[in-house]
C-alpha cells in the first residue's frame, strides 16, 4: 500500500508543479506602480561559500528605494571585512553593517535579526538568509503581493545550487527533489500553510502585532511560528511566483547528515503528527522492503523497478522543467540513496530530543522551543514535575 500511495503522490506533485509553473507564467508585477521603500535584513555568521556573490546580489536590485542591513553579532566575525567592503562600494544609503550582540533567546538567527532591525529605516521588511542569491527582479516580485492590505506576509520557493561533493549533491536533492515539490503540493492543494524563512517579506507593523522578533527567539522553526502567528491574526499568507537560489555549503559528510536531521527536526516540530503520512509517501524505500520481503522474486523486483522508474521520471520533470535545475538532473542517480537516507533521518529526528545549533546542543520542547541543555537539566532537577522543557516526543 505505501508503494501505491507514494507513487500516486509523486505524480500529483508533478501535476502541482505544472500548475504552479502555469500560474508563475501568468503573474508579474504591474509596470509603473509605486513601490514602498524596503529594508532587506541579511543575518550573517561567518564566511560561507559564495558569500560575496550572494550578499552582493542583494545590493543590485532593480528597485527604486531600498536599504540592505548586514547583521552580525560578533565584532570578530570573519565576514566583517567583506561587509565593510560592500558598504564602501554601495554607500551607507544602500548598505548598513549592524554589529550588535543580542542574546534574547536560543535561536541565533533571530538574535542576529533583532540587532539588524535596530538599523532598519523602512516599514516594509524583507528577510533573506546570507546563503540566498537574489536576481535583480527579486524585490519587486516579493513585495508586490503586500499591496493587498489583507496579506500579512509573502514568501518564495527556493532552489539549492552550487553542490560540489557527493554529500552536497545529496543536500541539493533533499531541497530540490524533496522540499520543493512537497511545499508546492501544499501550496497548490491548500493542504497545509507554511512560511519559508529563507525569503520572506512583511510589514514591521505586522511583526510588532505578533510580539516582534523577540517573541520568536527560542523557536527552532522560527519562520513557521512567525507565519502561524500572522495568519492566526486573520491576515493571509502569499507565495510569490518566484524561486530564489540557495548555496549548498556542507563541509563534511557528517555536516551534511547533521543538517539533514536538523531539517527533519524542523518538520517534526511543526507537525509531529504528520510523521506517518510523511513516511508512506516515499515509494522507493517501501518498494525495496517489499522486494526484500519477497526475496527478490519477479513480482518484488518488478514493483521495485516500477517505483524507482516513476520516482526518477517525475523528479527529472520537476527538476528539469519545474526548476530548470541542471545540477539536480546530473545528480539524479543519487536520488534512491537520498530517499533511503531520508527515512532514517526522519525517524532519527522524531526520536532525537536535542538539536545542535552553531555547535551548541539544545533540548527541544513540546511547543517547538530550544532550551540550552544546561538550563533544561537544572530545571528538570529543581522541578521534576515540570513539562516546560520536556522533549516534544
Amino acid at each position: 500500500m505505501p508503494v501505491i500511495v507514494g507513487s500516486v503522490y509523486v505524480v500529483i506533485c508533478l501535476l502541482c508543479v505544472v500548475r504552479y509553473r502555469s500560474q508563475k507564467a501568468q503573474s508579474s508585477p504591474t509596470p509603473g506602480r509605486e513601490w514602498p521603500p524596503v529594508t532587506i535584513l541579511k543575518p550573517v555568521h561567518g564566511l560561507e561559500k559564495d558569500l560575496d556573490k550572494n550578499l552582493r546580489s542583494a545590493c543590485l536590485q532593480d528597485y527604486p528605494t531600498y536599504q540592505v542591513v548586514f547583521a552580525v553579532q560578533d565584532e570578530k566575525d570573519p565576514a566583517i571585512p567583506l561587509l565593510r567592503d560592500l558598504e564602501r562600494e554601495f554607500g551607507p544609503q544602500r548598505v548598513s553593517v549592524a554589529i550588535e550582540h543580542r542574546q534574547v533567546g536560543t535561536n541565533g538567527k533571530i538574535n542576529n535579526l533583532i540587532g539588524g532591525l535596530i538599523h532598519a529605516r523602512h516599514e516594509t521588511l524583507v528577510i533573506s538568509d546570507s546563503d540566498v542569491y537574489l536576481r535583480p527582479d527579486y524585490l519587486k516580485a516579493i513585495v508586490f503581493p503586500l499591496a493587498d492590505p489583507d496579506v500579512g506576509f509573502v514568501c518564495t520557493f527556493f532552489m539549492a545550487t552550487s553542490a560540489d561533493s557527493w554529500f552536497e549533491k545529496m543536500e541539493l536533492l533533499t531541497m530540490n527533489a524533496g522540499f520543493f515539490p512537497d511545499t508546492v503540493f501544499a501550496h497548490v492543494t491548500g493542504t497545509a500553510k507554511f512560511c519559508i524563512g529563507a525569503s520572506v517579506a512583511l510589514r514591521r507593523s505586522t511583526l510588532d502585532a505578533i510580539g516582534g522578533l523577540e517573541s520568536l527567539a527560542d523557536y527552532l522553526a522560527e519562520d513557521y511560528e512567525m507565519g502561524r502567528r500572522i495568519w492566526e491574526t486573520g491576515k493571509k499568507m502569499a507565495v510569490a511566483p518566484y524561486v530564489v537560489g540557495i548555496t549548498v555549503d556542507c563541509k563534511t559528510p557528517s555536516h551534511w547528515w547533521s543538517h539533514q536531521v536538523y531539517w527533519d527536526q524542523n518538520s517534526c516540530v511543526v507537525r509531529p503528527g504528520a510523521l506517518i503520512s510523511t513516511l508512506i509517501i516515499r515509494p522507493v524505500p517501501f518498494a525495496l522492503l517489499f522486494a526484500a520481503a519477497r526475496l527478490g522474486d519477479p513480482l518484488g523486483l518488478s514493483v521495485l523497478a516500477g517505483a524507482l522508474a516513476l520516482r526518477l521520471v517525475t523528479t527529472a520533470a520537476i527538476l528539469g522543467w519545474g526548476l530548470r535545475d541542471r545540477e539536480g538532473l546530473k545528480s539524479l542517480l543519487l536520488l534512491p540513496f537520498r530517499d533511503l537516507a531520508a527515512v532514517v533521518s526522519l525517524l532519527l529526528a522524531f526520536m532525537k530530543p536535542t538539536t545542535v545549533w552553531r555547535d551548541k546542543e539544545f533540548v527541544l520542547t513540546r511547543d517547538g522551543r530550544m532550551v540550552a541543555r544546561e538550563r533544561a537539566l537544572c530545571e528538570s532537577l529543581s522541578s521534576p514535575a515540570t513539562t516546560s522543557v520536556s522533549p516534544f516526543r
